[in-house]
């Protein structure tokens, strides 16, 4: 069997594979996000690594092989900092989604080029260097295991590593989605540090994406796990897509949206607001890729349904949908922790407009699901300017809904591929069994990786040059709000 722990930002899962890829079983665990400020976002470490515990060891009871290699994949930029005597955790997990960082962005302005030059990353409170300077600043706790020689800072896949058995380390995909990283070169880069006031003595290692990366062990497990994967999220998305050549695009349907094109051997430099990262780093070989994130999507549904009462829940939301024929003028702009590629506003926020008297609730259904699709239209516009995008593979809970595979497939104008609901934590098992030697490659990986729905687009190009330009005029209109 081959393990696969996808510790993403709403829910862990951890799901076991058989050698050709096929799912045998998963566990999920739900988590809890927390917002004690506005613009704050935050999860309590204890849980998320108990979420964790929990869900491997549901399946680690009875299952039917031996296990032998598990992939974790995280939440990519949330960050943390825990003590390294104890491993007790110092602070919560400060969410990607969260913005009360952008207070150490303002005051930074005069290097703003310098650290995009460095990191090819935009000024963005998005990112963790600034979450981990803000850490650094304001709480004292943080300060007080700097100053005993304690202090241990980083993403969510270090933490979980380090208080299970694997070490204090994490991978080349994560670094390089810190604002810590410079793009090209190994671990994290001194200048950047400084820049941003983080020790870098006090960060992880930096090591390949898989390997024999160590051991995952805990008192509730029977056995213990090699770790031979260890990856951002969205990349190990990627891998699970079979996006494993350049010019393959996948686009992951959670929390938000993120594409990521998958661009080669050499350093991207990407236009539209894209984001130039590392896909994996294999035998201290990097392959790299553009992304371009929509911060709420799944997201934004669930506010709509807890908060405004459209639906029960996001898949009723979506039925509900499909009983409107259009969406009568409504908009939707998902925007519930900023705009992200290629408009960068972090300031933004989410807008319902265009309602009338004859709005009914399925028209406002039906504009969320416009606007998720209109918002990946608006990365996969960015993305053709470098990429040749023929299709987009998808994955992700809303996948299930044939309604926005059609709206997406109509707004980008290309084949939408959909081969599962869950390319993530199938990654994760894929790059283990490629770190393990299961498989051979992440191409002969790939092969095991068929499409079981493709949906083509209705609409010609006219229509969509078209309503891509209102939809353009209306963000930026929206944008403008607050």
């Amino acid at each position: 069997m081959l393990l696969g722990i996808d510790e993403g930002t709403t829910g862990v899962k951890a799901a076991l594979f058989d050698e050709q890829l096929r799912p045998v079983r998963e566990a999920r665990r739900d988590k809890v996000n927390r917002h004690p400020r506005p613009g704050w976002v935050e999860q309590d470490a204890e849980e998320v690594l108990a979420a964790v515990v929990e869900a491997v060891a549901e399946l680690l009871a009875d299952a039917p092989e031996q296990v032998v290699a598990c992939g974790l994949d995280h939440q990519g930029e949330s960050v943390l900092a825990w003590d390294a005597a104890t491993g007790a955790p110092l602070t919560p997990i400060v969410v990607w989604q969260d913005k009360r960082s952008q207070e150490v962005l303002d005051r930074m302005g005069d290097h703003e080029a310098e650290i995009q030059q460095l990191s090819g990353l935009p000024f963005d409170p998005y990112f963790s260097a600034p979450k981990l300077a803000w850490l650094l600043e304001r709480e004292e706790a943080v300060q007080q295991a700097r100053g005993a020689g304690t202090l241990r800072m980083g993403t969510v896949d270090s933490f979980l590593c380090d208080r299970l058995g694997a070490g204090f380390a994490t991978d080349a995909s994560t670094a390089s989605r810190t604002q810590l990283h410079a793009l090209g070169t190994p671990g994290f880069d001194a200048r950047l540090g400084e820049l941003f006031g983080v020790p870098l003595d006090v960060l992880p290692e930096v090591r390949d994406t898989v390997g024999q990366l160590g051991v995952l062990r805990h008192e509730s497990w029977p056995v213990e796990l090699p770790l031979c994967g260890q990856v951002v999220d969205q990349q190990a998305a990627l891998a699970g897509a079979g996006c494993v050549v350049p010019g393959r695009v996948k686009a992951t349907y959670g929390t938000g949206v993120f594409v990521l094109g998958h661009t080669g051997e050499e350093v991207p430099h990407p236009a539209g607001g894209l984001l130039p990262t590392v896909a994996w780093r294999i035998d201290g070989h990097t392959e790299y890729a553009v992304d371009g994130g929509v911060f709420a999507a799944g997201a934004m549904l669930e506010w709509m349904c807890r908060e405004l009462g459209i639906a029960e829940r996001p898949a009723a939301l979506a039925e509900l949908a499909r009983e409107a024929d259009d969406s009568a003028g409504a908009r939707v702009l998902p925007a519930l922790a900023g705009i992200g590629a290629p408009w960068w506003r972090p300031e933004a926020r989410a807008v319902i407009a265009g309602l009338h008297g004859g709005t009914t609730r399925a028209h406002v259904a039906r504009a969320a699901l416009e606007g998720i699709a209109w918002r990946v239209a608006d990365v996969v516009a960015a993305m053709r300017e470098g990429v040749d995008v023929r299709s987009l593979r998808v994955d992700g809970g809303l996948t299930n809904e044939p309604l926005l595979l059609q709206l997406q497939a109509d707004a980008i104008g290309a084949p939408v591929e959909a081969a599962g609901a869950d390319a993530t934590v199938l990654g994760a098992a894929v790059l283990a069994a490629v770190g393990s030697g299961t498989i051979g490659s992440l191409a002969e990986a790939a092969e095991l990786l068929p499409v079981d729905r493709t949906v083509e687009p209705r609409r010609d190009d006219a229509w969509r040059d078209a309503e891509h330009e209102r939809w353009r005029a209306f963000v930026l209109g929206a944008a403008e709000l607050r």
